[in-house]
């Protein structure tokens, strides 16, 4: 069977119940790769500046014990703030510092694993890039959230995938387990995803490159995102 096919059968199955009412989009914040200076008080200026559900901390180059120094007081304003703090890549990480959760990459391990190692109220999240069949196995696996992207250009990281809008609906109609949109999502292109299903706006750039700074990015955000 087809991803296609498997696609027809459970759009046919969904039409049998009502779909249930889904939460207000909301924002997942991205860490920069540079978490120095003064960004303990750019991230508290973005976090009490709107719906902002999770911060995700994605450091590359670092070994484990400087991420984790620059985790701590990140983790204290999330903490705070009631804002999911999320550890990415590394399920280690997130163990040691008591994170909220963990966002794998395809190559990052298996959400059972990292169920096992950080116990069933962590938030596990699987990048499926525009793979409807790779989403249905992270969401078998007890994965809590699968992103799809990117969805437009960025420059945040390398992308391959380029899926449409389209999949957001797809997965909101058919499965209870949230989705997150990801990859150059800005006020000006956010609307078409968060009115195609999207249940969280996972944003970098928009937010801490904004010329007016991270609070009038959410601001801008706040008016995508109200219903």
């Amino acid at each position: 069977m087809t991803e296609d096919d498997l696609d027809a059968d459970l759009s046919e199955f969904a039409d049998l119940f009502e779909p249930e009412e889904r939460a207000p989009c909301q924002l997942y914040l991205i860490s920069p790769l540079d978490v120095g200076g003064d960004f303990a008080d750019r991230l508290k200026a973005a976090l009490d500046g709107g719906s902002v559900a999770a911060f995700q901390l994605r450091l590359k180059g670092m070994d484990e014990h400087a991420i984790a120094r620059a985790a701590e007081p990140l983790m204290r304003i999330c903490s705070d703030r009631e804002v999911a703090f999320i550890v990415n890549d590394s399920v280690g990480l997130a163990k040691r510092l008591g994170a909220d959760g963990v966002h794998l990459g395809q190559a990052d391990g298996d959400p059972r694993d990292a169920r096992a190692v950080l116990g069933p109220a962590a938030q596990i999240g699987v990048t499926c890039h525009d793979s409807r069949h790779l989403a249905m196995e992270a969401g078998e696996a007890g994965a809590d959230y699968v992103a799809f992207g990117a969805f437009f250009p960025t420059s945040t990281k390398e992308t391959h995938h380029r899926p449409e809008p389209s999949i957001l609906s797809w997965w909101s109609r058919l499965f209870e387990i949230p989705c997150v949109a990801i990859g150059g999502i800005t006020p000006a292109n956010a609307r078409v995803l968060v009115e195609a299903g999207a249940d969280f706006l996972a944003v970098c750039n928009a937010v801490w490159g904004h010329d007016g700074g991270p609070a009038a990015a959410i601001a801008a955000f706040e008016d995508v995102l109200a219903p």
